[in-house]
């Protein structure tokens, strides 16, 4: 099961994007529905309200008065929380039956409204943001809603801003165009995204690319701090930090568009006790390098020991976005590397543009073996050298800087 959460601010418009995903198979819990439901006339819920808050917030015909709870519940930080400590658990338990009820293959979009404000974003395998400028809100809001202007704008202020939205969002949907303007984009998203992604989800397949180097992407941070919040949430005590490195981690330098993480663990024992977690979360093994390997092109830089660079390494289903994660053991050389090496490229440019042309040569020999299948071997032997002689130079910088891990 693929799950998505889906947010964006009042009036943005995710109500339509949820109309276009389930036209075409996904299953939607909408949690304003939910939370509609779960204080219908004979529930749980109405009777635990009118418990808290008394039979003035009841309608003749024993609806809820909205309006009548609002002037009640809403008037101090107390009377909210009371107010939440009814409604919460009741959406939450409802909210998982249905999650629970989809088909083992579905993609389930959960539409919520404050998904970023509560920082939830983590929860989901994905995270769609459907925008609207702030303005044209207002006036969808008040044209549209017949919404007093200056509630509107009250609204849209208690509200994330854009800027928090934007580095939440794994997608960003922007729908200031005329209606209809997002189905096409919605359509392929599901086509080429949503479905392969929850194929490779539940069949444990990897998403892979071919050694070709992209230009510098900014986002890639934030791309890589999403995907870091997803992995401590599949390894908990798991892991003993997590870290973006690699060539995606280093600011202004072209890179393959993968983002490489490193998660620190105590043992590999440990390491392998996150394959399972992982796996469900949608990062499957896709390598297990020990010491029995005959020649391991990872033991650069003379360590006497081979068994201190035994890794375990994770790949991505989601095809949008390819990942490389290594596991391995806290102060051991080849986890001091990563970190190391990343640290030294960002210091020192004449290091970074000696990097560069060394990946850059490595892909051009890579290409002579794209129709082999061996693109990622050659690529990997042709940086080898770069590397060996990189690690001796790192851990001289390292001793002149008095470089740490911290």
């Amino acid at each position: 099961m693929l799950r998505i959460g889906l947010t964006g601010g009042i009036g943005a418009g995710k109500s339509t994007v949820s109309r276009i995903l389930a036209d075409l198979g996904a299953v939607v819990v909408d949690s304003d529905l939910v939370a509609r439901e779960v204080v219908e006339p004979g529930t749980e819920g109405l009777a635990a309200l009118v418990a808290e808050f008394g039979d003035s917030i009841l309608q003749p015909d024993g609806r809820l008065d909205r309006p009548a709870l609002a002037a009640v519940a809403f008037g101090d930080d107390e009377s909210r929380a009371r107010l939440n400590a009814v409604v919460h658990p009741l959406v939450g338990r409802r909210t998982t039956e249905l999650v629970e009820s989809a088909a083992a293959d579905a993609v389930v979009v959960q539409d919520i409204p404050l998904l970023v404000e509560g920082r939830m974003g983590a929860l989901f395998n994905l995270v769609l943001v459907v925008y609207v400028d702030a303005e044209e809100r207002v006036r969808r809001l008040v044209e549209l809603r017949g919404m007093p202007e200056h509630d509107a704008r009250a609204r849209l202020a208690a509200q994330a801003t854009d800027d928090q939205r934007r580095a939440a969002a794994d997608v960003w949907l922007d729908n200031s165009g005329p209606q209809g303007g997002l189905d096409a984009e919605v359509k392929a998203l599901w086509e080429q995204r949503l479905v392969p992604f929850e194929e490779n989800l539940r069949t444990g397949a990897v998403v892979r690319l071919r050694p070709v180097l992209a230009p510098a992407d900014p986002s890639w941070p934030d791309q890589a701090r999403r995907l870091i919040e997803r992995l401590w949430l599949a390894c908990g005590a798991g892991a003993l930090r997590i870290d973006h490195v690699g060539s995606t981690s280093v600011p202004g330098l072209e890179a393959k568009d993968v983002i490489d993480v490193q998660i620190t663990v105590s043992s590999i024992a440990a390491a392998d006790a996150l394959a399972g977690p992982l796996a469900a979360a949608g990062f499957p093994l896709i390598e297990s390098i020990t010491s029995d390997d005959p020649k391991p092109d990872y033991a650069i830089g003379g360590e006497s020991d081979p068994a201190l660079w035994d890794k375990r390494t994770h790949g991505g289903a989601d095809p949008g976005r390819p990942v490389e994660i290594s596991l391995r053991v806290d102060g051991w050389p080849g986890q001091r590397f990563a970190l190391l090496l990343r640290d030294w490229l960002r210091a020192d440019a004449a290091a970074r543009a000696e990097f560069l042309e060394a990946k850059r040569v490595a892909v051009r020999w890579a290409a002579a073996d794209a129709d082999t299948g061996e693109a990622t071997a050659t690529y990997a032997a042709a940086l080898a050298p770069w590397f060996d002689l990189g690690y001796q130079r790192a851990c001289e910088w390292a001793e002149r800087t008095g470089w740490s891990p911290s």
